[in-house]
């Protein structure tokens, strides 16, 4: 079957501008005819036993949660509806009222986490340097608990602000992210000792939030981490794990490829230099009191 013919079974997203977009299999503008009756059979369970929620429940992000099943429509359903259940118990609704990360900037020097402009597909950039890393100084100022209150809080952005200000700008859906994972200097014992937040935080990632990630780069990887990525992948399923490209100190050129020169952080090989630096800038498309897509 070719691509007019996969793409007849179901109709193009809306605001598409760019005439060179092509859908990836299993995305709107691209369904095969099964991928389309899993959509409508999902939707339609769903609203017929008043499980639906209109905001959170578009084809697209039905469609995300298919694809993390591979279009088995029980297994989606039942992750749906097990991730209805988590929002509800971990209070999502009034965290995005209230949620407050007064020590952002302190944390930052600790354990610095940031979205940082696009890459060439128009994905959100996102920075985690686990190498700097300082658990005794980063828990004196933070906690373990408002450290997953602020990834949620960070993937909820994403969705609702990050991902369509991409999307506008590049003219076309933009659903996933492009994440620098930055090794540099890390160490086994950091690693052990805030392993259980980051199995928490990929299952959250995993389970409420699929079919998020695009490019997934680590860098700067150490001899010793072969031991690390040991216990890290079972947490992984193989299509994340797909996804993931380990790297060590020669990682520019791959960055680069992916990443304007001008998008990406001085440290990492690129251009920019963002006043106050880049970590703390939020720079991106959905903020245009630091944007500067030149």
């Amino acid at each position: 079957m070719d691509y007019l013919q996969q793409a007849s079974a179901s109709p193009m997203p809306e605001g598409v501008t760019d005439p060179n977009y092509h859908p990836l299999p299993g995305r709107l503008g691209n369904l095969t005819p099964a991928q389309q009756h899993a959509l409508n059979k999902l939707r339609k369970e769903m609203q017929d036993e008043g499980l639906f929620v209109p905001e959170r429940m578009d084809d697209a992000t039905l469609l995300r949660f298919l694809r993390a099943r591979r279009f088995d429509v029980e297994k989606a359903k039942a992750m749906l509806i097990s991730c209805e259940q988590w929002r509800k118990e971990f209070g999502i609704e009034e965290l995005m009222q209230n949620f407050d990360f007064k020590e952002k900037v302190e944390v930052n020097k600790y354990y610095p986490q940031y979205y940082h402009k696009m890459d060439k597909d128009g994905r959100p950039v996102y920075v985690e340097q686990l190498g700097k890393l300082d658990i005794p100084k980063l828990y004196s100022i933070t906690t373990p608990e408002r450290q997953l209150q602020r990834l949620v809080y960070e993937y909820e952005k994403f969705l609702n602000d990050r991902l369509p200000a991409c999307s506008q700008a590049v003219g076309h859906p933009v659903e996933t992210s492009c994440t620098i994972l930055d090794l540099r200097g890390v160490s086994l014992s950091s690693f052990y000792r805030v392993k259980d937040y980051v199995m928490k935080a990929s299952s959250i990632g995993q389970d409420r939030y699929p079919e998020c990630m695009g490019k997934f780069y680590i860098i700067n990887a150490p001899w010793a981490f072969s031991a690390v990525w040991a216990i890290i992948k079972p947490w992984l399923d193989e299509v994340t794990v797909s996804k993931i490209d380990i790297i060590g100190s020669s990682y520019q050129d791959k960055l680069l490829a992916q990443i304007p020169e001008e998008n990406l952080p001085k440290e990492f090989g690129g251009l920019c230099d963002c006043p106050g630096g880049c970590s703390l800038s939020d720079a991106g498309p959905w903020n245009p009191a630091t944007w500067n897509s030149s």
